[in-house]
């Protein structure tokens, strides 16, 4: 199947393609802070420069986006028709340091929490809400937070 722009006109599109400060974390950020949270931004001294490190708490959030991420399962992790070899090493190389990070978090007593994108797009008060009764909790079970049905369309 063919790519439904050209060449130059996905390359502008896959550009604009941010790492920080994405809407969807804009999101997460603004409703903790409203919820009274203090909190870091992308901490580089920690495996895998978490999204949100609530030190208080000993929780770090990553919110991570379905495609680059490879939410199983999710609707929104499409894999692109060109150049199939380089999509699946970027994707696993992706998968593969995201496993790393989160076992070497977990190891170091960071309570880890995954945000998905998709849970955000879909259902984000009640997401917004898990995620806060979750910080709070005194467990240590670091826990990926559940995809919310995708509706469809």
């Amino acid at each position: 199947m063919a790519d439904i722009v050209d060449p130059a006109t996905r390359s502008r599109m896959m550009a604009g393609i941010r790492g920080k400060n994405t809407r969807p974390e804009l999101l997460i950020r603004s409703a903790l802070h409203r919820a009274g949270f203090r909190f870091r931004l992308h901490v580089a001294r920690l495996p895998g420069s978490p999204d949100i490190v609530l030190p208080k708490y000993k929780a770090v959030l990553f919110v991570h986006g379905c495609f680059w991420h490879r939410h199983v399962g999710c609707r929104y992790a499409s894999t692109p028709a060109t150049r199939p070899e380089f999509w699946a090493d970027k994707f696993k190389a992706n998968t593969d340091r995201d496993r790393r990070n989160y076992r070497q978090l977990l190891d170091a007593g960071w309570r880890v929490f995954t945000i998905w994108e998709c849970g955000i797009r879909h259902e984000p008060e009640a997401l917004i809400e898990e995620l806060i009764v979750l910080i709070k909790a005194r467990d240590r079970a670091g826990r990926a937070l559940p995809r919310r049905p995708s509706r469809p369309g």
